[in-house]
């Protein structure tokens, strides 16, 4: 795909979407109640679960800043994710996990992505560790260090299991996206054939959306949804953001970490089916996955509390697109 047709909204597609959206919006009290009225034996059921979003950490092993002083800073292993995350598929078991990169100190990335290989080691061999195998990671890349970038790849493309890579956008300064330095390793991430998974804040996405029409070569994935701004009930300019990225055709994005976007203790289905819903508009189910954001969505509700959410959003689609969602996709994109 050419940067002139990822980089222009086509007139046709963007009046069906206005259109669809519109309509949208004035449907979602009545089908949020419709959808959460369903009763489970009606439900359909997910055949099986790729989650494309878990994260495993060890703060005896590594050292991660954004820890201290909250919950998470702890362990949080497989052992943890099988306990917590083992009966919520209620018949849709969880088979494969995509290991996320956990923002260590980034002198240790080598150290994190041989933490993950011995983790997924220790699950796919079947050594006793309790959960699904872990079948992918997406590991850190300093894609501002021009001179260690190619060394920093050429590891990571070493190992079968790293499929991805990703540098938080999330807490830099504005234009950092569009730094040329950065811009151009996430070219060579591409041209390296891995994604390129994108964290970014909701008010930041004007400038990723700029970034990926820079960058026609490599796949991207955007991680929970861009972050809408949930706990203020805004929709926009969010989802105008979120619709430019969909008109790439090189991204897909993760219906993940919602809880965390809204209230943490006090969230409601209602307040995350607007932001599911205008995600699923953009993209289309095609291009949807299933992302359980743990441990990090523990802060606002447990694994059940969200897979649950999607179970009931997902209830009218059809098997086949459920199933999309919930593992083929995933599959397709880190090429499980």
């Amino acid at each position: 795909m050419r940067n002139s047709e990822c980089g222009v909204y086509r007139t046709l597609v963007v009046h069906d979407r206005q259109h669809r959206r519109s309509n949208l919006a004035r449907s979602i009290p009545h089908s949020a109640l419709r959808i959460w009225n369903i009763p489970h034996w009606v439900r359909g059921v997910a055949v099986r679960i790729v989650d494309s979003h878990v994260h495993f950490w060890d703060p005896a092993v590594l050292h991660y800043p954004w820890l201290a002083g909250t919950p998470l800073d702890r362990a949080f292993l497989p052992p943890d994710f099988a306990a917590t995350a083992g009966g919520a598929g209620a018949g849709a078991p969880i088979v494969k996990l995509v290991f996320v990169e956990c923002n260590c100190r980034p002198e240790e990335a080598r150290r994190e992505l041989e933490f993950a290989q011995h983790l997924a080691q220790g699950e796919n061999e079947g050594e006793g560790q309790g959960g699904p195998d872990i079948a992918a990671i997406v590991a850190f890349a300093d894609l501002t260090d021009s001179p260690g970038l190619d060394r920093a790849l050429n590891a990571l493309c070493c190992s079968p299991l790293v499929k991805g890579a990703r540098h938080n956008i999330q807490g830099q300064p504005a234009g950092f996206a569009l730094e040329p330095v950065f811009v151009d390793g996430v070219r060579e991430v591409g041209r390296r054939g891995l994604t390129f998974d994108l964290c970014a804040t909701h008010d930041q996405l004007r400038e990723v959306a700029a970034l990926v029409e820079r960058c026609p070569g490599t796949r991207f994935v955007l991680d929970h949804c861009g972050k809408p701004p949930i706990r203020t009930g805004r929709l926009e300019p969010w989802r105008s953001c979120l619709a430019r990225l969909a008109a790439c055709e090189n991204v897909c994005c993760k219906l993940s970490g919602l809880l965390t976007e809204a209230e943490p203790a006090h969230w409601r289905a209602e307040d995350l089916i607007p932001y599911a819903t205008a995600a699923v508009e953009c993209f289309g189910i095609e291009r949807m996955l299933y992302g359980g954001d743990w441990p990090v969505l523990t802060l606002a509700g447990s694994y059940g509390d969200w897979y649950g959410f999607t179970e009931r959003f997902t209830a009218e689609w059809s098997a086949a697109d459920r199933d999309s969602f919930y593992a083929g996709n995933a599959a397709r994109v880190y090429g499980l």
